[in-house]
Parts: structure tokens; sequence; C-alpha cells
């Protein structure tokens, strides 16, 4: 297999949707707690009040936020598209959160 054909199967669709495919399945539980968990320290960073107060809500949403990118994750189209929502998701959370902490771009 060359470097053409390699790149042609990871854009093309899955013919079939009745396996998974451990790429898959591993970058959506990966992917989606990863962007989970920045969720819930950016959420901890927007709501109002001490990091004591305001972390309850996230850690109650953390598992509904888990479940939904994972979800979100594994039903691209193709294996390109789940690596680009599992990273590129993740590279946006945490550059949001990095300008939140240190107090912006200037």
């Amino acid at each position: 297999m060359n470097l053409i054909d390699g790149i042609k199967r990871w854009l093309e669709s899955e013919p079939k949707g009745n396996k998974i495919g451990l790429f898959r399945a591993l970058m959506a539980i990966f992917g989606g707690l990863l962007l989970a968990y920045l969720g819930m320290t950016l959420g901890v960073f927007l709501i109002p009040g001490s990091a004591g107060e305001s972390i309850i809500v996230p850690l109650l949403f953390n598992t509904l936020a888990w479940a939904v990118a994972s979800l979100w994750i594994v039903l691209a189209p193709t294996r390109l598209g789940v690596l680009w929502r599992a990273l590129g998701s993740t590279l946006f959370v945490s550059i949001a959160l990095l300008i939140l902490f240190f107090g912006g771009l200037g």
C-alpha cells in the first residue's frame, strides 16, 4: 500500500456501519473524556463565584458531556473526521481555557 492509498482510505466513508472499529472507539472514549474534562475546567472559570462553589455544576455536567462528545466523535463519516473531531475540538477548548487562564492575549 502506498501513501496515496493510505490517505484515500482515511478519507472514504465506511461501506458498512455494522463494525465500529478500534480506532473510532478509542478516539471516541479518550477524545470525549478529554473534551469533557476540559469543558468542566472551562465551566469552573465561566461560572461566577469561587472555585469551590462553582465546581458542582461542571461535575454533574461532566458525565453528560462525555457521553455527548463521544457520540459526536464516533458518528463522524470518515476516520479523518473522527481524528479531526477529537483533536480539533480539544485544541479549541484548550485554547479558550488558556486565554481565560492567562487573562487574554496581551
